[in-house]
C-alpha cells in the first residue's frame, strides 16, 4: 500500500459488512470488509451540516473551526465514529484537514487525492491542493481566516501538542488566538445518526509469534526512561500499546489494534481500557504486572501526576514525563504543558520498528504464503477473462482473492481495503472500487491490485500491475521504468546511518530521465501483525524521514509507480528487510546495509520491456522468479492452472 498514504479510511455513511470467519478459523478471528456506497464517490451536499457546525461555532464564541482527521490517538486508520472529517465535508479520502470560517470552508488534501476530492466536494468547500506553488496550506487559509483578532477552535484530542503551538504562535502574529474546544462540535451535528465506539474484545498475542514477553518489553522501556531520567511515559498511540502488552484487539477495521491508553513508571504499569474488553485469558496473562484502569480517567490521572509536581533526580533535577509527539495536545495540557512533559519521538515506536528473530521468520513466512495466494487470484483472473471470456468487476474480483487468502494458515482478515482497479481507475492512486458503479475488468487494459493482509504471525502489503491483453508501448516503457526502480531500492547497498530521505531517488532516477514522476511516498514501514502503516521509518521526502536511520530488523515497502490520469496506473510493490551486507571495504569503520525482499509472487512479464533493462536487471528478475517458483509452488501440486500460470510468469526473460 502506498508510501505517506494512510491505510483507507472507512466512511461514516458507508456500510460495514462483518463477514462470517472462514470454517477452518477460529471464530475469534474474523475480517472487516467495506463496501462503500456508490454515492461515496459522488459530490455529498453538505450545506445543512455546515450551517448547523456555524451554528454552534457561533454559540462556542468560535470564527473558525479546524476538523482534522485523526482521532484522540492520531491514528491513521480511525474507527467510523471518528470520521468527522469525512462527515463535515463529504470528502472520503484518508488524508486532509477540514477548516471551516462563519462564511467560508476549505478541505486540503495532497496530490494522492485532488482527483477524488474535486469530485466529492460540493459548491460549499475550497480545495486547497498540497505542496501546489501559490496554494495556501491549511494553517496558511486559518490564519488569513483568522485575521482581526478572531478565535480559532479545534478538538483538542485531535491534534498533537506541537501541532496546536505551531499554529497558536502564528495566530498570535495577527492578534488571533488557538483554543481548545472541549465538546467536538462535529460530533454534535452528527448527532444520533454519529456510530458508536467499538468496544470489541481483546486477545493475547503469543510469544511464539511476539518473539518476546511483555514483561521484558516493559523492563526495556523503564531502563531506557532510567537512563533518559524520566519519570514515566505516557503512552497514547494504539499500536504501540497493542506491541508492549502482547495484545491485539479489532476496533478499527484493518488493524488489529484497540482503545487504550498506558502509563509505565519506574515501579508501575497502568493500562487504561474498559474492562469488558478483557478476556480472561488477557486478564490471567497481565494479571499482577499491570493495573486496569477505566479508559475515560486517563486525562483526570495525568492531571493528577501534573498536580502533584515532578519528581527529582538525585542531584535535584526535575523529572518530567515523556509524552510523544504524536500524542493530543489534550493530553499534554492534562499534564501541565509544554514546562511539565518532555514531548520526543516514542521509544516504543522504534522498538517495534526493528523485529525481533521470531517477527522476521514470521514475516517471510506469512508473505510466502500471501504471495502464494496473489498467484492463485491472477492465474484465477487471467483465465476468467482471457479463456473463459467471464465480466469480472473490481469488487468481485476483490472479494474472490479476499476468499483465496482466507484458505491460508494463520490467516485473520485483511490488512486494508483492497483496491481493484481497471484502465483509467488505476490511475486514482486511491481508487476503491464499489459495488454498483465500479468498473468491469478489461483484459484490454492495465489492472492494478494493492492488497494485503493480516496473519498472526505477520503483516502483508503487495501490489502488482497486470495487462491480460496486448499493452502499448509506452504503458510497457512506464511499467519498465517503475521496476527499474523497484529493483534500485532492492539492490541498494548504503552506510548505517542513512535515512529513507536519502535512498528515495534510487526509486525515481529512471523515471525523472524521462520527466517522468509520481506523488507519493517509496516506503513506509509495516507492523508485525500490526498496522501495515508503521513509523517511524519510511523512504520518501517527507522530513519525518530524514531524522531516523533505517536498521536492521526494519520492515518496510519498496513501491515506486507512475500515473496517467484517465488512461492507466502502475505501481509495483515488494516488502523488504534491511540487513548488514558484506561489501570489499569498510570506510569509516561503518558496517553496510541493504534489503532482503520476501514478497513472492510474480512480476508481469507482459508488460516488461527487456531492452530498457541492464544484464543486472535482467538477472535480478530472472533471480527474483527463481525463488518465486522455489517457495511457493509447492501450494499447487493439486492446482493445474495456477502451477501453469506461474511456471509461465516465472520464465526466464
Amino acid at each position: 500500500m502506498l508510501l505517506c498514504r494512510p491505510p483507507v479510511r472507512l466512511s461514516c455513511i458507508s456500510h460495514l459488512r462483518y463477514c462470517r470467519p472462514p470454517p477452518h478459523q477460529p471464530a475469534r478471528f474474523f475480517s472487516y470488509t467495506v463496501r462503500l456506497r456508490a454515492a461515496d464517490m459522488e459530490t455529498v451536499d453538505t450545506t445543512e451540516r455546515l450551517a448547523r457546525l456555524r451554528q454552534l461555532m457561533r454559540e462556542h464564541k468560535v470564527d473558525v473551526y479546524i476538523v482534522p482527521s485523526e482521532d484522540s490517538h492520531q491514528s491513521e486508520y480511525i474507527a467510523p465514529c471518528d470520521a468527522r472529517r469525512e462527515f463535515i465535508s463529504g470528502f472520503t479520502g484518508s488524508a486532509g484537514t477540514a477548516v471551516v470560517s462563519l462564511d467560508k470552508a476549505a478541505l486540503s488534501t495532497d496530490g494522492r487525492y485532488f482527483n477524488q476530492a474535486s469530485k466529492q466536494l460540493d459548491s460549499n468547500w475550497l480545495l486547497l491542493k498540497r505542496g501546489i506553488e501559490g496554494v495556501p496550506t491549511w494553517q496558511e487559509w486559518t490564519t488569513e481566516q483568522a485575521e482581526g483578532g478572531k478565535v480559532v477552535g479545534v478538538d483538542p484530542t485531535t491534534i498533537t501538542a506541537s501541532s496546536a503551538r505551531k499554529l497558536a504562535e502564528t495566530l498570535s502574529k495577527s492578534g488571533a488566538q488557538l483554543v481548545g474546544v472541549k465538546q467536538n462540535l462535529v460530533d454534535l451535528v452528527w448527532g444520533k445518526d454519529r456510530p458508536p465506539r467499538p468496544n470489541e474484545k481483546v486477545k493475547v498475542h503469543p510469544v511464539k509469534y511476539a518473539g518476546k514477553p511483555f514483561q521484558e518489553k516493559i523492563s526495556e522501556l523503564r531502563k531506557e526512561l532510567l537512563e533518559k531520567k524520566r519519570a514515566g511515559f505516557i503512552i497514547s498511540m494504539l499500536d504501540e500499546i497493542a506491541w508492549l502488552f502482547n495484545l491485539r484487539g479489532s476496533d478499527i477495521p484493518y488493524n488489529p489494534v484497540f482503545f487504550a491508553y498506558a502509563i509505565i513508571t519506574p515501579t508501575t504499569a497502568d493500562l487504561y481500557i474498559d474492562a469488558e474488553k478483557l478476556t480472561p485469558e488477557v486478564k490471567a496473562q497481565l494479571g499482577d504486572d499491570v493495573v486496569i484502569k477505566p479508559y475515560e480517567s486517563i486525562f483526570a490521572d495525568a492531571q493528577a501526576l501534573s498536580n502533584v509536581g515532578p519528581a527529582s533526580t538525585e542531584s535535584g533535577v526535575p523529572m518530567k514525563f515523556l509524552l510523544s509527539k504524536q500524542a493530543s495536545w489534550a493530553l499534554s495540557l492534562s499534564l501541565g504543558g509544554e514546562g511539565q512533559v518532555e514531548e520526543a519521538r516514542s521509544p516504543i515506536a522504534d522498538a517495534k520498528a526493528i523485529k525481533n528473530e521470531t517477527e522476521l521468520a514470521g514475516m517471510r513466512a506469512c508473505h510466502i504464503r500471501d504471495g502464494a495466494a496473489l498467484s492463485e487470484y491472477f492465474a484465477w483472473l487471467e483465465n476468467e477473462l482471457v479463456n473463459k471470456k467471464s465480466t469480472v468487476d473490481e469488487v468481485d474480483a476483490a472479494d474472490k482473492l479476499e476468499q483465496i487468502r482466507s484458505k491460508h494458515e494463520n490467516f485473520v482478515g485483511l490488512s486494508f481495503d483492497t483496491i481493484s482497479s481497471t484502465g483509467p481507475n488505476a490511475a486514482v492512486i486511491h481508487y476503491k472500487p464499489e459495488k454498483g458503479s465500479c468498473s468491469v475488468i478489461d483484459p484490454n487494459a492495465v489492472y492494478l491490485c494493492d492488497s494485503g493482509a493480516q496473519y498472526l504471525d505477520g503483516t502483508t502489503d503487495t501490489t502488482r500491475t497486470h495487462h491480460f491483453g496486448k499493452p502499448t508501448e509506452f504503458e510497457k516503457k512506464a511499467f519498465t521504468l517503475v521496476l527499474k526502480g523497484l529493483i534500485g531500492i532492492d539492490t541498494a547497498v548504503f552506510p548505517k546511518g542513512t535515512t529513507g530521505f536519502a535512498l528515495d531517488a534510487f526509486a525515481r532516477q529512471h523515471l525523472w530521465k524521462n520527466g517522468l514522476d509520481y506523488l507519493h511516498g517509496t516506503g513506509h514501514g509495516v507492523g508485525s501483525y500490526l498496522n501495515v502503516h508503521e513509523g517511524p521509518i519510511g523512504i520518501g521526502t517527507r522530513v519525518q524521514y530524514s531524522e531516523v536511520s533505517l536498521s536492521p530488523g526494519n520492515v518496510i515497502s519498496d513501491e515506486p509507480g507512475y500515473y496517467e490520469d484517465g488512461k492507466f496506473g502502475i505501481r509495483i510493490e515488494n516488502i523488504v528487510v534491511v540487513r548488514e551486507v558484506q561489501t570489499p571495504h569498510r570506510f569509516g569503520d561503518k558496517p553496510s546495509l541493504g534489503f532482503e525482499h520476501v514478497t513472492m509472487t510474480p512480476l508481469c512479464r507482459n508488460l516488461i520491456e527487456p531492452s530498457l533493462l541492464t544484464e543486472a536487471e535482467i538477472k535480478w528478475v530472472n533471480d527474483y522468479h527463481a525463488e518465486v517458483w522455489d517457495k511457493t509452488h509447492h501450494f499447487f501440486e493439486n492446482d493445474e492452472l495456477t502451477r501453469n500460470w506461474l511456471r509461465k510468469e516465472t520464465r526466464p526473460l
